[in-house]
């Protein structure tokens, strides 16, 4: 399990605190899990801390779906009520419920 309790949950809707983006997580790391370039692109203002839970996300902009890589930190609940709308979404996640989806039976992430 983690080496600390993650905030947040697979399958929950989140927004991120800083930048114009919501999605949905599917997969957790307990710390800090990327490459140096990735950790130096982010403005020393909102730069987390390594030595919490990243959460992956399905993602969605104004403009486009992809993938993010978001410190706990950084990340609030959505209480929006608004299903996220990325294409990957009904690969790995079945319903969805008020702010969370439901994994799919033998999904591995």
């Amino acid at each position: 399990m983690l080496s600390r309790d993650a905030k947040f949950a697979v399958g929950q809707v989140v927004r991120h605190r800083h930048y114009p983006f919501r999605g949905v997580i599917f997969d957790v790391d307990p710390t800090f899990n990327h490459t140096d370039e990735w950790w130096d692109s982010i403005p020393e203002e909102i730069r987390p801390h390594k030595d919490q839970p990243f959460y992956h996300l399905l993602a969605e902009g104004e403009q486009h779906a992809y993938m993010a890589y978001v410190s706990e930190q950084n990340l609030l609940v959505d209480d929006s009520g608004d299903p996220v709308r990325h294409p990957q979404v009904k690969e790995i996640f079945s319903s969805f419920k008020g702010s969370y989806y439901e994994q799919k039976l033998g999904s591995s992430h």
